[in-house]
C-alpha cells in the first residue's frame, strides 16, 4: 500500500472515530511499532505479541493507554503475529494453534496470567485466527475458516453448541498473510 493511500485509510477511520465519540490515542514514539495483529484483549488482559511489527515501546504504549489492565507480552516466533495462531473464540475461551510455536505462546500466557481460560485447541494454526461477537439477538456468534480450508478445525470448532457457528472462506487474503481478524474492526459502542 503507497504512503498516500494509507495517510487518507488512517484519516478516514479517524473521522469515524471521532464521529463516534471514541478516544483515540496516536503513537508520538517514532521507535515504537505495533501492529493490530500483535494485540489479544481477553476481556481481562492485554497479551501483546513482540514480533517483526510489535515491539517493546510499542507494548509499553499499550500498558501505557489501558492502565486499568494487566499487559503482558509474548515472544512470537515462527509466525508474523500472535494472532496468526490464537485468538479469543469467546469469553474465557482461546482459540489456539497445535503448533510448538502456538503452544509455546499458550505456555508463556499461562504463566504470566492471573487469569485461567479455557482453550480450543485447533490442528492448525491459521485456523485459530477467528472472530468472536457477542450479538444481542443471536448471542455467541464465532466466525470461523470452512472446514473445506480446514477440516480437522471446522469439527472443532463444531463442539461449541452454545455458537452461531458462521464459516468464513479466506483463501485468497491467506496468500497474503490476511487472517480473519485482519478484516475486522470491532466496535463496542452502547447506544
Amino acid at each position: 500500500m503507497r504512503r498516500t493511500s494509507i495517510k487518507k485509510w488512517v484519516e478516514a477511520t479517524k473521522k469515524i472515530l471521532k464521529e463516534l465519540n471514541f478516544n483515540i490515542v496516536e503513537i508520538k514514539d517514532e521507535t515504537a511499532t505495533l501492529d493490530g495483529g500483535d494485540v489479544l484483549f481477553t476481556g481481562k488482559e492485554f497479551f501483546v505479541g513482540l514480533s517483526k511489527r510489535t515491539n517493546q515501546q510499542g507494548a509499553q504504549i499499550v500498558a501505557d493507554v489501558f492502565k486499568d489492565y494487566a499487559v503482558s507480552t509474548v515472544e512470537v516466533t515462527g509466525t508474523l503475529h500472535l494472532k496468526t495462531y490464537c485468538t479469543m473464540a469467546g469469553p474465557g475461551l482461546i482459540a489456539i494453534g497445535s503448533s510448538p510455536h502456538a503452544q509455546n505462546a499458550l505456555k508463556q500466557m499461562q504463566e504470566m496470567s492471573e487469569h485461567s481460560y479455557n482453550k480450543l485447541t485447533l490442528l492448525d494454526d491459521e485456523a485459530a485466527n477467528c472472530v468472536y461477537l457477542n450479538i444481542p439477538e443471536k448471542g455467541h456468534v464465532l466466525l470461523h475458516r470452512t472446514a473445506k480450508e480446514f477440516p480437522a478445525s471446522a469439527k472443532e470448532f463444531e463442539k461449541l453448541k452454545d455458537y452461531t457457528l458462521i464459516p468464513v472462506t479466506n483463501t485468497e487474503l491467506a496468500k497474503v498473510d490476511g487472517g480473519l481478524t485482519c478484516c475486522s474492526i470491532l466496535l463496542n459502542k452502547c447506544t
